[in-house]
């Protein structure tokens, strides 16, 4: 089918979207030419990432557009909204504060790190949080704007030194409050250097006049500005604020290296690291037409962008000002944005690589093992009781060899009674599957029991002969020292031989230890929370409100039984049912002995 698709691609801009077994959209790319770039993919050598990307394609769609540009557009929406799992996605919530004037009748000055349209001005990025509210503690002394969130009804501290009009009382003209405004926005767009000249006007004048406490305070803002506005060196006499794009690859992995650039100064800089299907180019302006959509990145007045990238297309998209820099000092920050990338990517590749080496390459080594497709999604199950009481199991979720922890679920077990181990694993098999088969979800492609054979057998039985699935079940046993020993699969379940020191082993004994730590804690959790409940349960005055508020004030239920009559009452228990309390302690006491 595929061959056959293949043939017909028209040689046409566009965008084309890979399909796995499942018919999920895993890549979303474009192309100037279709039918060359979707046959590239299934022709030719490839390395291992790409490799894993075209032994999951089993179907594709395509879709025309007229241009090159409208392709890009439109790649950006498909990957908003599929999420493709090879696709670039910029899922960092790193975020760098910025200054706002508030949108108000008396605006206010404040940090914020969520940028909205709110009609409010912006002022950043800045690198940190002290580099903000140092500024921002400079702009408090030399301009008067309000300071608190509601206006109160008398005026405050900062009315009495200067640092507000306080038109909670007093009538402040438009004029004015529009005036300090404008001096606030050419302040933080590099026209600090301006009010230093006008204060230094006024020291002057104030010390002609013998006015020297008055000269000393503008001497000090002269000095806090220089302080906090100028003790960085300048980068570029050009004091446009701009972003500066480069990028490096090697082995289908790419480094985006941005720095910001405000009045001059490079204050801070974004690294991307992301594997990459497509040609270099073109996967760094997908890249960059991501970029500003996230709320913290706001454009700047320009972008400078490497040789080789289409200008007219990025100006177009993003409809910000572009450069190219090709001779100068401007080619040598660029240069220095390339530099920084080579040897970012340099530095964090063996990283990569180790990363890789142990999830999915050891996935990879599990399904050739067992001769099974590439087990992207593996969820594995184990049981936990004390000789059949509060018996629960969990669940747990690996997905390219990571756990994938949104997915977990615990299961309280409902209809077996006794320590039935395979009973209870039949149960929640059959609760975790036929759910699936009724919303539609997602079916593994291996599970992973914590048990020997008689727990496959148990579960085998539930999905093939009740729910007719056909998933790989693998069991996992564990030697004397309860650790992971040997790897069942097959019918009848046999020892499938698997290297100690292996990648793939370490990846089982991983999710081994998971899945029990997660089954653990939940029987934990429901133990304690099930022996509190019994120890009081009957005791007449004493409900759930009162059972917390016990174990609140005493702490655990001994303390609670050590307590006497008096100290039941000054928790807060009526007389009655501290009465009743301590009875029920002490007939549980007798009971005790007797038996």
């Amino acid at each position: 089918m595929l061959k056959e698709k293949l043939q017909i691609l028209p040689a046409q801009p566009g965008c084309y979207l890979m399909k796995n077994q499942h018919n999920q959209v895993i890549y979303v790319g474009k192309a100037k030419n279709l039918r060359n770039r979707v046959r590239s993919y299934f022709t030719g050598s490839h390395d291992g990432k790409t490799l894993r990307l075209v032994q999951n394609i089993t179907d594709f769609e395509y879709i025309v557009t007229s241009s090159e540009f409208e392709a890009l557009l439109l790649e950006m929406n498909l990957i908003k909204k599929y999420d493709p799992k090879y696709n670039v996605m910029l899922k960092d919530d790193k975020s760098y504060p910025f200054i706002k004037i508030t949108k108000e009748k008396y605006p206010r000055l404040l940090i914020t790190r969520n940028v909205k349209r709110d009609g409010g001005k912006y002022f950043g990025p800045y690198p940190n949080a002290y580099a903000a509210t140092e500024t921002k503690k400079l702009l408090d002394r030399l301009y008067p704007l309000r300071k608190c969130d509601k206006l109160p009804d008398k005026v405050c501290l900062y009315y009495h030194i200067g640092q507000c009009l306080a038109p909670c009382v007093y009538q402040v003209a438009k004029e004015k409050t529009q005036d300090i405004v404008q001096d606030i926005t050419h302040f933080l767009n590099g026209g600090f250097h301006d009010i230093k000249g006008q204060l230094q006007q006024k020291m002057e004048s104030a010390a002609a006049k013998l006015e020297f406490e008055r000269a000393k305070e503008f001497r000090d803002q002269m000095q806090h500005i220089t302080a906090v506005m100028e003790k960085q060196q300048m980068m570029t006499n050009d004091m446009t604020t701009k972003d500066i794009f480069h990028y490096a690859f090697d082995k289908g992995w790419m480094c985006v290296q941005v720095f910001f650039v405000r009045h001059g100064k490079l204050i801070e800089r974004d690294v991307s690291m992301f594997p990459f299907y497509a040609e270099p180019e073109e996967d760094f302006m997908t890249f960059l037409g991501q970029f500003y959509t996230k709320s913290h990145h706001i454009k700047p007045k320009e972008i400078w962008l490497p040789e080789g990238t289409d200008a007219a297309i990025a100006e177009r998209l993003l409809e910000v000002k572009t450069v190219q820099p090709k001779r100068g000092k401007k080619k040598e920050l660029l240069d220095l944005a390339l530099k920084n990338a080579q040897l970012a990517l340099q530095e964090k590749f063996k990283l990569i690589e180790r990363d890789e080496e142990r999830t999915i390459r050891a996935v990879e080594q599990i399904g050739q093992t067992l001769q099974i497709p590439y087990p992207e999604r593996i969820e594995a199950f184990d049981n936990s009781n004390i000789h059949g009481t509060d018996a629960v199991s969990a669940m747990i979720v690996f997905e390219d060899g990571k756990p994938n922890k949104k997915d977990y679920r615990k299961y309280k077990i409902k209809t077996v009674k006794g320590p039935d181990d395979y009973a209870s694993m039949q149960e929640v098999i059959r609760r975790r599957y036929t759910r699936i088969l009724r919303e539609g979800g997602r079916l593994p492609d291996l599970i992973v029991i914590d048990g020997g054979k008689g727990h496959m057998s148990a579960a085998k039985e539930v999905l093939e002969n009740e729910l007719d699935l056909s998933i790989p079940i693998c069991g996992l046993a564990k030697d004397k020292k309860h650790k992971t020993a040997d790897m069942l699969f097959g019918e009848p379940a046999m020892i499938i031989p698997l290297e100690r020191n292996s990648q793939a082993f370490y990846l089982l004994q991983r999710i081994q230890d998971e899945v029990h730590r997660f089954a653990i804690s939940f029987h934990r959790q429901l133990r304690g929370k099930n022996a509190f409940q019994s120890s009081l349960d009957g005791v007449k005055g004493v409900g759930e409100k009162r059972k917390k508020m016990l174990l609140k004030h005493f702490g655990s239920v001994k303390q609670l039984k050590m307590a006497s009559f008096e100290e039941l009452t000054t928790a807060g228990l009526p007389k009655d049912a501290a009465t009743a309390l301590l009875a029920h302690f002490q007939e549980a006491e007798t009971v005790e002995k007797d038996s």
